[in-house]
């Protein structure tokens, strides 16, 4: 399961991967698909299948900070030092994706508005998300202490949506700060399209808890008997979830089930949950480890294929002429984009890994020139 010399497990990159191919799947469709098939039912499947994909990644994300916080402890890091990794990787991620932002300004001039410089966005989420993780590593230095405040702090978010959206809005906050906690950008309302912390960073916060218990010295002696557990809390929590949908009583004086519910949000981490099984599953018992795999290969540069795809498909470089394809041609780009991001991906991880010989190589061949 882990892969030689990497240190990577190779279930949790599959399952990465497969985030990565559900993104390329709703973007596509959105961005290509006009005319009667935009508003026809395969649409709205298309997009609803994106459930999934956002929040497992996101998921994913606190999961492998748990992964390196243990691993760290594993050789006698501090607290301090596993906060200041993960505050430190936040802020990257953050200043990535300001950069993204203005790359996708230049490249949309003279249409784009200024006001998309400063749009929050899913990897301005997640570098929010991290360097909050690292604070919570910071102030509570005990796995298991870590553990069950990422999952209270998970339940909170969840809970605190849907006022945040509606009575609780920092409305006194300038729109790009505001922007942070609903999602409202320029607009009147929070927007359902952008991820702002509330609700987003509690799958973060859910991925952490979860990783400190999978992760934990007594699941790591049964992996499969811990997985199996994992997939079947999955199960519960969204049988929890239908139930508590069921029930006549009503918390919140709006109530938004697919966007701001605590009821919602409690189905998607269970599905993640469930998704996560069936990838540890998949590459332990099948093919998913066997030969090559596209799927594994996008995991190990989900972050590269996620900013090439999006100018490929939304930007000015899209390689179909947006909001006017069928559906049979958004399909045939959506598995154009897959072959190309997976190529991509494997020329990144192949220079990642002989990238230094060949340059050395490169600088040694004039030198043998001149010396001959």
């Amino acid at each position: 399961m882990t892969e030689p010399g990497r240190q990577r497990l190779a279930y949790i990159d599959w399952a990465r991967g497969l985030a990565c191919f559900g993104m390329f799947e709703v973007h596509c469709y959105d961005s290509w698909l006009g005319g009667s098939a935009r508003h026809g039912s395969f649409y709205g499947l298309s997009q609803f299948s994106g459930t999934v994909p956002a929040p497992l990644f996101i998921f994913l994300a606190g999961l492998s900070c748990a992964l390196v916080s243990d691993r760290m402890r594993a050789r006698n890091g501090t607290a301090k030092e596993v906060a200041t990794r993960l505050i430190r990787r936040g802020a990257e991620i953050f200043g990535l994706a300001l950069l993204f932002r203005f790359q996708e300004f230049l490249f949309g001039i003279p249409v784009a508005p200024r006001t998309d410089l400063l749009r929050m966005d899913v990897l301005n989420m997640m570098g929010v998300s991290l360097v909050l993780i690292g604070v919570l590593c910071w102030i509570a230095q005990d796995r298991t202490a870590r553990a069950i405040a990422a999952a209270c702090v998970a339940l909170a978010i969840s809970m605190a949506t849907p006022l945040m959206w509606t009575a609780w809005r920092p409305r006194w906050l300038p729109w790009y700060l505001e922007s942070y906690f609903d999602g409202v950008h320029i607009y009147a309302s929070p927007q359902s399209w952008l991820f702002p912390i509330f609700p987003w960073a509690g799958f973060a916060f859910a991925g952490l808890a979860a990783g400190y218990v999978l992760f934990s010295e007594r699941a790591s002696k049964n992996p499969t008997r811990a997985m199996a557990l994992i997939a079947a809390a999955g199960a519960g929590i969204c049988l929890l979830s239908w139930g508590l949908t069921a029930l006549p009583l009503q918390l919140y004086s709006v109530h938004d089930y697919w966007h701001t519910s605590p009821e919602f949000f409690l189905m998607r981490v269970g599905l993640v949950l469930m998704v996560i099984g069936i990838a540890y599953a998949w590459c332990q018992w099948g093919p998913g480890t066997k030969g090559f795999s596209p799927l594994i290969t996008l995991g190990q540069s989900s972050l590269l294929v996620y900013w090439v795809h999006n100018e490929l498909v939304y930007g000015r470089f899209s390689i179909l002429p947006k909001r006017q394809q069928g559906i049979l041609t958004a399909t045939f780009g959506l598995f154009v984009i897959f072959a190309m991001m997976v190529l991509l991906a494997s020329a990144r991880l192949w220079w990642k890994a002989r990238g230094a010989q060949v340059v050395a190589r490169f600088r040694a061949s004039p030198r043998a020139a001149t010396e001959s």
